[in-house]
């Protein structure tokens, strides 16, 4: 019998453990109540566990034990971080937001030196490059909101070590995911039916990479919350070497050998993701698994920031589509790929890669320092605790833009010096002077150098749950981008859609700058609301 007794009491101060790790200080009773449940907790479960009633008979004994911790826990000052550990906790965070950001610059170098990669080739005829290039868009806008839900009911569950609930969640969104690409597909090819918009071995190739690479982005994704970024990097170098094989030794084509190895890339890539969350769940704890929260509830909480994934990359693509949809004298389709317009884009893009290492490091370092605020400063010194903050988010903003015109200035010089070894490689430049390449890549380079500035906001406005303003900020760039390119594109020349982007990204961060000023001038709040 006393056994047992251990046992609930064991249990039972680890419940009060988990409860404070979600929440140090819970309104009342019944935020306690609501917890419990979040953490799979209902009646008949407590009552078999410790004879109680109901959720909230427990929740009442919760309390009371969490006020007496509060009222004879002396208070200590945050300790201060060793130098050493914060260097490398820093040093950690900018390489992770560097390495997500490596698949990109490897397929550029893949395709200056081999001239494919894994879903690309220089060679391609403009009806293929299309339908490649729709397949690639409606993969990152139709999986894109799936993607931020998982990154943030997913990681929630894997921060806290309930990597058995983290795995089912993730894979529920993965099943939509695959579910909402199969509705996509079956609509646009009635709508290719009814209107005959594309020929049927243009829709298929749309299709086909529409599916496999919806199904790389799902699976990149999990990695990133698995902290597995490495993993697909080297599933993208592997990637380009089973196209290179399959060109070289088999009288297999480009696109069969792309497909062959996309396909490949994101079965193995599925395959990696069961086996690190089979990994990490024998880290978890040993005891009865939480229930997860009905669905509704789920989808209810990520729909804010599902919306943002899906705004965020129809904000990145938009001007592409404007661009490629403008009248000239020869469209034999309502969208044509133009390959010197993405050429200019995909050179500025690389631009993102050091500004998104030095915000997340940024981030990184705010939110240790927000943590230990809520030792340092005292209720009655949330003024000051704000203006304080106020201050640091100052010094953030400098170093970010800092870093984002170097990077581009960096980005601009470097292209521009590659010229010459390109050329003594293949025989051309990369781009030529006074032409739609370089237009657009000087254009797209400020528009992104811009838009990093929006990111570092976002990101922290998501650290704090304020997604919604994030929603408000990007739904009027979003706008502005789609006229502003759409006009220009059709007043003057194609290659003017890029001012969209441009308008798009300055809009973006005006409104998230204004956004995290004013969460700032009440940060005592935000903080409060963000538990």
């Amino acid at each position: 019998m006393s056994l047992v007794l251990q046992e609930r009491r064991v249990l039972y101060e680890q419940i009060v453990n988990d409860i404070q790790k979600r929440n140090m200080f819970p309104e009342d009773r019944y935020e306690i109540a609501a917890l419990l449940e979040s953490m799979g907790w209902n009646d008949s479960r407590v009552s078999e566990q410790f004879g109680m009633q109901d959720v909230f008979e427990l929740a009442d004994f919760i309390w009371e034990q969490i006020q007496q911790r509060v009222a004879f826990t002396p208070f200590e000052p945050p300790p201060k971080r060793n130098l050493v550990y914060l260097v490398f906790e820093l040093t950690k965070s900018f390489l992770r937001g560097v390495i997500f950001a490596l698949p990109m610059a490897i397929s550029v170098l893949s395709m200056l030196t081999l001239k494919f990669s894994l879903w690309s080739y220089e060679y391609l005829s403009v009806e293929l490059a299309t339908s490649i290039a729709i397949g690639t868009i409606l993969s990152f806008i139709v999986v894109g909101g799936y993607t931020q839900a998982i990154a943030r009911r997913g990681f929630f569950y894997l921060f806290q070590g309930y990597y058995n609930m983290g795995r089912r969640v993730t894979f529920k969104f993965i099943r939509l995911g695959y579910l909402t690409c199969l509705c996509s597909s079956v609509l646009i090819y009635g709508l290719n039916l009814a209107f005959n918009i594309f020929p049927a071995d243009m829709f298929i190739y749309i299709v086909l990479y529409f599916f496999f690479l919806t199904s790389i982005w799902l699976s990149v994704t999990v990695m990133y919350i698995l902290r597995r970024e490495l993993t697909f990097t080297g599933l993208i170098i592997l990637g380009i070497i089973i196209v290179y094989l399959l060109m070289s030794f088999t009288p297999l084509d480009i696109i069969f050998s792309q497909l062959i190895s996309i396909f490949f890339v994101s079965v193995i890539g599925m395959l990696l993701v069961l086996y690190y969350f089979r990994q990490a769940e024998r880290k978890e704890e040993k005891g009865i698994t939480p229930q997860l929260p009905r669905m509704s509830i789920t989808i209810y909480s990520v729909m804010p920031y599902f919306l943002y994934g899906f705004l965020y990359f129809f904000f990145l693509f938009i001007d592409r589509i404007n661009a490629w949809s403008a009248n000239e004298a020869y469209m034999p389709y309502f969208i044509w790929f133009r390959g010197e317009y993405e050429l200019g884009l995909d050179f500025a893009l690389l631009v993102l890669m050091i500004p998104l290492g030095v915000s997340e490091v940024i981030v990184h370092k705010l939110m240790l320092d927000l943590e230990d605020s809520q030792k340092r400063f005292w209720g009655s010194e949330t003024d000051e605790m704000n203006r304080y903050f106020k201050k640091v988010y100052y010094k953030m903003l400098g170093i970010i833009v800092v870093a984002s015109i170097a990077s581009g200035a960096l980005i601009w010089k470097g292209i521009f010096l590659a010229n010459a070894w390109y050329s003594d490689y293949s025989g051309k430049l990369l781009i030529r002077e006074d032409t739609i390449t370089e237009f657009v890549f000087i254009v797209s380079l400020a528009s992104y150098v811009i838009l990093s500035i929006a990111l570092m906001n976002a990101v922290i406005l998501f650290s704090l749950s304020q997604a919604g303003l994030v929603n408000r900020s990007i739904i009027p760039a979003v706008g502005l981008n789609l006229i502003a390119g759409f006009l220009l594109s059709r007043w003057f020349e194609y290659h003017y859609a890029v001012f969209g982007l441009l308008a798009g990204s300055i809009v973006f961060a005006i409104l998230t700058l204004r956004h995290m000023l004013r969460v700032l001038g009440k940060l005592d709040y935000y903080l409060y609301a963000a538990n």
